[in-house]
């Protein structure tokens, strides 16, 4: 069987990649941002070299460009290769069969499972090549913590006990979507600086970069939320328990809502860190109409605007929060 690859760029679900480039982008601006300000910190403002001293430190380190891509290619890796793995999988299950989200290979016979699988293991290994690349350039701790990741991402649906099953897939897109992805993005942006012959110590501000991915992790739950919602009557058919299922379709509606509502509130928080992260407020009434579909009576097919919508106000937070982060180099 051959499959076009319109059909696989489907299967890969590309209103789900926001969920991975977001954290990449964000946790990159705050990397850059915070080495720049604990050099600043280091020198003494009474120094006679400090203005020539920072702008020099500042030329030595620079956006560590590399390190960014890397960090992108391993998050789309993860992402595409869950992707594959729910598609096979739920095909495997038969709980895909009535579809009324976007097209999927093997329950529409699309393509066989073992091409599918294929795919899936080919992003993974992507995903799994980058990150090494990224380990020797930054820190082996990396390693560990990308194979966890991988490891997440296939037994979401992958397995004898797919988690995503039991109402668990919320906390994983906000853990591995959001923290680790954001703050991990951040932390290889944080080379050691030499100046003047010697090594400056200075830190790694690991609470900085927890809180930028609170507010990211919170929309990537959304997403997925916006997901399970219209599935709801499906997925409680077919028994996969997700949140939608367990809460039923209004009280699924008023976690989704909350969820943006906590977005907001994480934000502020934020400001405490870097204040013109706030712009990224700005973004809020994006959240409007899937908000209104939440709230709504409507299902199936009724809902699918939820997820573009929330994949938007996803791509403008975080467009509006690296540019508020970015802000205070000036």
């Amino acid at each position: 069987m051959t499959t076009p690859w319109r059909l696989w760029v489907a299967g890969a679900r590309p209103r789900t990649l926001p969920a991975a480039v977001v954290p990449v982008v964000v946790g990159t601006a705050a990397g850059y941002v915070a080495s720049h300000v604990f050099v600043n910190l280091y020198l003494p403002l009474g120094d006679e070299a400090h203005y020539t001293a920072t702008t020099n430190l500042l030329r030595i380190h620079g956006l560590l460009v590399v390190n960014a891509i890397l960090a992108l290619v391993v998050a789309l890796g993860l992402q595409i290769g869950t992707n594959y793995v729910n598609d096979y999988a739920d095909g495997v299950r038969g709980t895909d069969e009535v579809r009324v989200g976007p097209v999927r290979l093997v329950a529409g016979k699309l393509a066989t499972v073992g091409q599918v699988k294929t795919a899936a293991l080919i992003a993974f290994g992507i995903s799994g090549i980058a990150g090494l690349l990224l380990a020797i350039r930054v820190s082996y701790w990396l390693i560990p913590i990308g194979a966890l990741c991988g490891l997440a991402g296939w037994a979401y649906t992958g397995g004898s006990r797919p988690y995503g099953y039991l109402g668990l897939g919320e906390a994983f897109v906000f853990v591995f979507f959001g923290l680790i992805a954001t703050t991990g993005s951040a932390y290889v942006q944080h080379a050691s600086i030499v100046f003047d012959g010697r090594s400056l110590d200075i830190g790694f501000p690991w609470s900085f970069a927890l809180w930028a991915g609170v507010p990211i992790g919170l929309l990537a739950a959304a997403l997925l939320q916006a997901n399970n919602l219209r599935d709801v009557e499906t997925d409680k058919e077919t028994g996969k328990k997700t949140v939608a299922v367990r809460l039923g379709r209004v009280r699924a509606g008023y976690l989704y809502v909350g969820t943006l509502v906590a977005t907001a509130a994480s934000i502020g928080i934020l400001q405490h860190y870097r204040g013109w992260s706030v712009i990224a407020l700005a973004a809020l009434p994006l959240a409007i109409p899937p908000a209104r579909l939440a709230l709504s009576d409507r299902n199936g097919r009724d809902l699918l605007p939820m997820l573009a919508a929330t994949a938007r106000l996803q791509l403008a937070v975080g467009l509006l929060l690296t540019i508020g982060l970015l802000l205070v180099r000036s």
